[in-house]
């Protein structure tokens, strides 16, 4: 038993650190869109309150399971991304059929398990904001499957 409850300090230790990485990220970010930035890593957060976070690829990555399954892109000029993934380790796709059925329509597929939503301001954040909780809760459960 001892061993778990190390195994759970650590794990509470990276949630810790990677939450600050990402306070400390945001407070030196010079980003256009910081402020949309900050609303969807709050949205994105909101979606269960197990979502875990940390800096991965110089950009807030979401972690659902200790597993990384979105993360922000920030690298466009006018506009920034959200990527939803299955994590950074390769794992065989669904050949024909996509990891979920996105009845949004925000979705941008890259595969059949790794797509987009390109966001470009304030009011498209806040008309997509609950189609966004929707697809991104959907993608955590299909992705932990």
């Amino acid at each position: 038993m001892t061993v778990k409850r190390m195994d759970s300090d650590k794990e509470s230790k990276n949630i810790e650190a990677g939450h600050q990485q990402v306070i400390d990220f945001l407070s030196t970010l010079e980003h256009p869109l910081k402020k949309e930035v900050e609303e969807v890593r709050k949205l994105i957060l909101s979606v269960d309150e197990s979502i875990t976070e940390h800096i991965k690829w110089n950009a807030p990555s979401f972690c659902y399971n200790q597993e990384d399954r979105i993360t922000l892109n920030l690298q466009g000029k006018g506009f920034f991304r959200i990527v939803f993934h299955c994590g950074a380790k390769v794992k065989s796709q669904p050949k024909n059929d996509r990891i979920i059925n996105d009845k949004t329509g925000l979705l941008e597929w890259a595969a059949n398990d790794r797509a987009i939503i390109k966001l470009t301001d304030w009011n498209d954040i806040q008309m997509k904001k609950e189609q966004l909780k929707e697809v991104a809760a959907a993608w955590l459960a299909a992705a932990n499957k």
